[in-house]
């Protein structure tokens, strides 16, 4: 039997879908279910601008075969076909759900320009105090050049007719123009006065719509619709001439901006010739058209105001804190003892600067390397490297310029690092280095390593990220890591292309084979009638290699249980895939950590690790996963697992038709929302 794979971007569609599922939980507070239709929406910008402009420039690529062509094309079809459905109940659950759910808690949020007659004068005063000053109408004009339609930017396209009298136009033909809406000068939601007991909204844009006649005297305003474009945000860097490496990717960053249009959006109200009057002055295929409601880019909900207050929101609860740490003024000292695990967001990122900060002011440290894929603006981590960097220690941070839509962040925060002194190392020309690492090394006389901690993550050393990001960390002064963390550091900085790593897993050397190795054992050991359980926690599981290599494991009969956030294209529920179970869980923390378990006959092998078992992660980039070896770390991961493939609340399982199917609908056990179980399971150990 041929074994059937998932198509990568439809099955992130499905993973989308289930944002917006969360968003229909009627047991949440209703700010929290706003944020998952901002989420849900954001989402779907990123894949156009990424995923979708892919498929389109494969269809140009003459270096295709028409095989490959072909595939982009039903690809895309296939995107058209379920985007439309999902945006189709979006608009209605937003307009049938949430505004009456709004209303019902005194909030009205006008969903069009006409208002109550105690708010005219208000929104006419706004409009032209406010608003006005920063409205700059733009003709278009067919066969001309015109204005440029900015990337992610909402505008509104306005039709207008020269009244009765105006001879300046020809034969009262109409015109068209479109205004930007400026809501990086005014708020997207505007706050109205409260009336009655109720508090009032009003969209940016229908403030606008309903001042159209004082910005064009003289015309009839037929109607005004919302439109925007989502660009080309992908780029591919010719390796091999490129001489310099940043000044390319700060350039392809530059022109982001005006990619080709991969996505036209418009109010579904809009009239067919309004439409093709704006597709044909801006150059822009009927393919390329994605009709939504009336208000679009709404990412912005999450800016939404809350004149209610807390009770429409989900309070999250405190990190907690760490009695080891606590109890101790040194954190080395504490990681000098044994091994300590993070888990992040439910203890305290803290800990992790006090290492950094610990490191940076210790007289015998001498050196600091770390790892940056994603930085926090302003980041306290940079801070401690700078702090360190200034009394004396030599500090080298390797950092990735290639972190789509953080290119200028990085660079910008690089140059910040340069000036203080620390060493910057940039991206390595054909491979994103995506290990999360920090070393700290003290040296004896005799220049061997002596003392010397590690920090190693399953996410970025980002403290705003960690703050709603599930991921794990591992503070450890093991002399058997810490060999041959900076053995890899040391290839980062000169190229070395050959090491013997015997205990990290290293992506590009050794990672793929000890996977096969770790799975390999499993099936043996279940042909010799003996237990084999794998569990995997990933967020995107796409490499074809690896899918069949667990699809031999089921077929050998090995239970495995995946569990993994966003893309899936191992098909459950097949001859082949039948003792493999695919949960998913969307809850209020984005669950990021990756862990591999591997039962080894009863050794219970545990792996925290960067990598996704994704085509990019295992053969286009640096990515590390390292062994735990300490009870205490490895019963905790374990029992974070088996709480997670608990969840009856906020998890489901994926099925053959990549349909999400909640637990809950079909379980008669006590409801365990496992984020929230993780939390109190932490609390109660402390």
């Amino acid at each position: 039997m041929e074994r059937r794979m998932f198509t990568r971007d439809i099955s992130w569609l499905s993973f989308n879908y289930r944002v917006l599922m969360e968003a229909k939980d009627e047991s949440l507070p209703l700010f929290e279910r706003i944020k998952f239709l901002s989420i849900y929406s954001s989402n779907l910008e990123e894949f156009y601008r990424v995923r979708v402009s892919e498929h389109r420039q494969a269809l140009m690529d003459k270096n295709l075969t028409s095989e490959q062509q072909e595939s982009a094309l039903c690809t895309l079809k296939h995107i058209d076909q379920e985007v439309k459905r999902q945006l189709k109940e979006f608009d209605s659950f937003f307009e049938n759900d949430i505004l009456k759910e709004l209303a019902r808690h005194r909030i009205y949020l006008y969903n069009d320009c006409n208002v109550e007659s105690f708010h005219k004068d208000f929104i006419s005063t706004f409009f032209k105090e406010e608003v006005f000053p920063f409205l700059e109408p733009m003709i278009i004009l067919k066969n001309q050049v015109h204005n440029f339609l900015r990337d992610n930017r909402l505008y509104m396209a306005i039709k207008v007719v020269p009244k009765n009298g105006a001879t300046v136009f020809k034969d009262n033909e109409p015109l068209y123009f479109v205004i930007k809406v400026p809501y990086s000068k005014v708020p997207r939601f505007v706050e109205l006065p409260s009336h009655n007991g109720y508090y009032y909204l009003m969209f940016l844009e229908d403030i606008i719509e309903a001042n159209l006649n004082n910005i064009f005297p003289g015309f009839n305003v037929e109607k005004a619709y919302t439109v925007r474009v989502s660009r080309d945000a992908d780029f591919l860097i010719d390796f091999e001439t490129t001489q310099n490496l940043v000044e390319e990717i700060r350039r392809h960053v530059r022109k982001r901006k005006i990619g080709v249009a991969n996505r036209f959006v418009y109010d579904n109200e809009m009239p067919q010739d309004f439409l093709n009057y704006l597709c044909d002055s801006y150059g822009i295929s009927n393919e390329r058209c994605i009709a939504e409601g009336r208000h679009l880019h709404l990412e912005d909900l999450i800016k939404m105001p809350n004149p209610v207050g807390a009770t429409l929101t989900e309070r999250l609860p405190e990190p907690l804190r760490v009695k080891e740490f606590d109890n101790s003024g040194s954190i080395f000292k504490v990681i000098k003892k044994k091994d300590m695990l993070l888990q992040l967001p439910y203890q305290s990122f803290e800990y992790l600067l006090r290492f950094l900060n610990e490191a940076a002011f210790d007289p015998g440290v001498e050196e600091i390397k770390l790892t940056q894929y994603r930085v926090a603006e302003n980041s306290a981590v940079i801070n401690r490297l700078i702090s360190a960097s200034q009394n004396g220690k030599k500090v080298t941070v390797f950092v990735e310029l290639k972190a789509r839509f953080d290119e200028e962040n990085n660079f910008d925060t690089s140059e910040r690092m340069k000036k203080a002194g620390i060493r910057i190392i940039y991206s390595l020309p054909k491979l994103k280095v995506h290990a999360k690492m920090i070393l700290v090394l003290r040296k004896t006389d005799s220049g061997n390593l002596d003392k010397c901690y590690a920090c190693l993550s399953t996410g970025n050393f980002n403290e705003k990220t960690a703050k709603i990001y599930s991921d794990m960390v591992l503070l450890t002064n093991r002399n058997e890591l810490i060999n041959e963390m900076d053995s890899l550091f040391n290839m980062l900085e000169n190229g070395v292309k050959q090491y013997d790593f015997k205990h990290l897993l290293v992506s590009q050397f050794n990672m793929v084979d000890e996977i096969k190795n770790l799975v390999d054992f499993e099936i043996n050991q279940k042909k010799q009638g003996k237990k084999a359980r794998i569990i995997l926690k990933m967020n995107g599981l796409q490499d074809s290699e690896l899918i069949n290599l667990l699809y031999d494991a089921s077929e050998a009969g090995v239970g495995i249980d995946l569990i993994v956030r966003g893309i899936c294209c191992l098909v459950p529920n097949q001859p082949y895939s039948k003792n493999i179970k695919i949960t998913r869980i969307v809850d209020s923390f984005l669950e990021h950590s990756r862990i591999w378990y591997f039962y080894a006959g009863g050794e219970e092998k545990v792996f925290m690790t960067s990598a996704d078992w994704m085509k990019r992660n295992i053969s286009r980039r640096i990515e590390t996963a390292f062994p735990v070896w300490s009870k205490d770390a490895k019963d905790s991961i374990i029992n974070a697992l088996m709480i997670q493939l608990s969840d009856n609340v906020k998890a489901c399982w994926i099925d053959e038709n990549l349909h999400n199917i909640y637990k809950k609908s079909n379980s008669y056990n006590k409801p365990t929302r496992a984020q929230r179980m993780i939390y109190e399971t932490l609390k109660q150990s402390e």
